[in-house]
């Protein structure tokens, strides 16, 4: 349980949030509203932050219009008065990998193009220590499911004496998160389908930002 009105701030984990909560859903599911995401599952804390942790996409031939979506996104998330957000980077490097089913006598090694989002883990785990260590919050929250921030966690607590709960967007629980958070809650898809942005959002310069049609 969380206690009443404790300075909270949250760090969300996109990539773990969407592929967790939102992909393959339709977009009923991801134009979020993270405030008030963060509301329903911390209605009795004084939510003070939500810093939101990604990085920009590049369009791909199946899907050109993926960074407009994610741009539409962004200013949308601009126009919360808490929500902070901070980018890595994606890296692509081609590795070899193994088919699945190889034919009879080919080679079953082919060398593919592998992209991966870097730094978002790292950039969260530096603004959780970083807040804790100027007493920003007494309570912080973390959307994710990455068991890589246990150790960050463990120091929050042990050292600094913040309490730290885990929203977890997958599945299944981390066991390791579980066994260092002061409480864990599960998010469910049907509290995200009902924590939507209005399909139009106005920004401080009146311009409007329109939901995606197709997601």
């Amino acid at each position: 349980m969380t206690d009443a009105r404790l300075r909270t701030s949250v760090y969300v984990d996109a990539f773990n949030l969407y592929y967790g909560t939102m992909k393959g859903r339709g977009p009923g599911y991801k134009w979020l509203d993270l405030e008030l995401l963060c509301r329903r599952y911390l209605p009795r804390n004084d939510i003070t932050a939500i810093k939101y942790f990604t990085a920009l996409v590049s369009a791909r031939p199946n899907d050109p219009q993926q960074p407009a979506r994610q741009q539409a996104y962004l200013r949308a998330l601009a126009t919360l008065p808490t929500v902070q957000v901070t980018y890595g980077h994606y890296l692509s490097h081609a590795v070899m990998a193994r088919l699945a089913n190889p034919q009879r006598g080919a080679n079953p090694w082919v060398r593919v193009l592998r992209t991966e989002e870097k730094g978002s883990d790292v950039n969260l785990a530096s603004h959780l220590l970083h807040d804790a260590h100027l007493d920003r919050y007494d309570v912080a929250v973390v959307i994710s499911n990455d068991s890589d921030l246990v150790e960050p966690i463990k120091l929050v607590r042990a050292e600094l004496g913040k309490r730290v709960g885990i929203l977890n967007p997958q599945k299944y629980p981390s066991v390791h998160l579980r066994d260092h958070c002061d409480f864990l809650k599960q998010i469910r898809p049907g509290v995200v389908q009902a924590s939507q942005l209005p399909e139009i959002v106005t920004d401080n310069n009146g311009a409007h930002i329109q939901k995606p049609a197709t997601w």
